[in-house]
């Protein structure tokens, strides 16, 4: 895994950029980190998908800044209901970490975005833009989400069933991609909370606030995306 500056429309970012240590083409997965930080859980995340064979980007989406940087990121999730979401910075950014990976010789031409939380929001808002496939962990979208996932690509979604923010969350989903006919898996698993996918250095404190891994449902999650992505990244 290596740090490197990726060109955006907006100016250059941070992101992380790891190969798999097999021969490629792989396909590649741009993979967005959740509001708390960009730090050892996205690194971790990074590793394990190149290790199953996939040519990986993760943008730091907050790499223009410290607490204005993170509110306008923030913004750009919580407002697009009303405007082009794709003229959104973070947005812009995201297309650019997949374009990095088209460009790359070793990439097959088929990318998923993921993300966690934020970045799951951000994963299902830019699946309409040229993926293959998106697999966000306990995403919101803010706005109509029927408009907002109009020609959207197939997505693999996991919730929390102990997710007080994201309550009718799944639901919504599943009936607007029905609605436009887009294939999908969405489960959610009843007694995790938010964050189950993630591990942090404060689990302890995590938990008091209502966060905390569950690695069962991980590993469920996981699985299931897996098995997704076999079928329209790789088949």
């Amino acid at each position: 895994m290596q740090t490197i500056d990726l060109p955006a429309p907006d100016g250059p970012i941070e992101a992380l950029l790891a190969r798999p240590d097999t021969p490629g083409p792989w396909p590649g997965i741009v993979i967005i980190h959740d509001a708390l930080e960009f730090g050892a859980d996205i690194r971790t995340h990074v590793t394990m998908l190149a290790e199953r064979g996939y040519l990986v980007i993760a943008p730091n989406l907050f790499s223009r800044g410290k607490a204005r940087c993170i509110r306008a990121v923030m913004r750009a999730l919580w407002f697009t209901g009303g405007r082009n979401h794709a003229e959104a910075v973070p947005v812009r950014d995201i297309l650019a970490a997949r374009d990095h990976l088209l460009a790359d010789p070793d990439c097959t031409g088929r990318t998923a975005v993921a993300g966690f939380c934020m970045g799951g929001g951000f994963a299902l808002l830019t699946a309409p833009h040229g993926f293959d496939a998106a697999a966000p962990f306990y995403p919101g979208l803010y706005g109509d989400y029927r408009t907002l996932l109009e020609g959207a690509c197939p997505v693999v979604a996991s919730y929390a069933g102990l997710d007080p923010s994201l309550i009718g969350a799944a639901g919504k989903l599943d009936r607007a991609l029905t609605d436009l006919g887009v294939p999908h898996d969405i489960k959610t698993y009843p007694r995790t909370t938010h964050g189950f996918a993630n591990t942090f250095g404060s689990e302890r404190l995590l938990r008091v606030v209502g966060l905390g891994h569950d690695a069962a449902a991980t590993a469920d999650a996981w699985r299931r995306i897996f098995a997704f992505f076999d079928q329209h990244l790789t088949a």
